[in-house]
């Protein structure tokens, strides 16, 4: 199961996410927070595979919470809904990684296409990872044998690199 952040300083819009992800039966652990110094905090205390966030927010608006977020979290998905149509900010979302820009009030067909597209994309990075550290034990496993066996180890070396 995956992590979600939701952030927006309206309770109400927070809820309508959290009611959307329910009604279309997205499975999420779900955490919120009321601005980005809030959610940074949480950001720093947890895993969190998807940041969904408003831009303007007090004290920490959404893009700059963005920038702090990348720093932190490797391949976590940003998805950006704001109530803002604004050119800059989505210029802004393309150079920080965003995988979208929903606009509020969010319609119900494009959150759960880009929802799903997203954890569709976790997903498939959660599958790459796991056949990289299966790769990774056998080759360690092969290398032992190898080094135990008597094997010289430039042999092994050229096996591991055919594999």
């Amino acid at each position: 199961m995956y992590n979600i952040l939701i952030v927006d300083d309206e309770k109400i819009e927070r809820n309508g996410i959290v009611f959307l992800m329910k009604r279309m039966g997205i499975t999420l652990e779900i955490s919120e927070a009321a601005n980005g110094l809030a959610a940074l905090d949480i950001l720093k205390k947890q895993k969190i595979d998807i940041l969904l966030t408003d831009v303007k927010m007090p004290f920490m608006d959404g893009i700059e919470l963005i920038r702090n977020a990348v720093t932190l979290t490797q391949n976590m998905k940003i998805i950006i809904f704001s109530g803002y149509n604004e050119f800059e900010y989505a210029k802004l979302a393309v150079k920080l990684g965003v995988s979208d820009y929903i606009l509020k009030p969010v319609d119900p067909q494009e959150f759960d296409h880009t929802m799903k597209s997203v954890i569709k994309e976790l997903d498939s990075m959660r599958i790459a990872d796991e056949k990289k550290n299966e790769s990774s034990e056998y080759m360690t496993e092969y290398l032992l044998y190898s080094l135990i066996s008597g094997t010289d180890p430039k042999h092994v070396h050229v096996q591991c690199e055919r594999l």
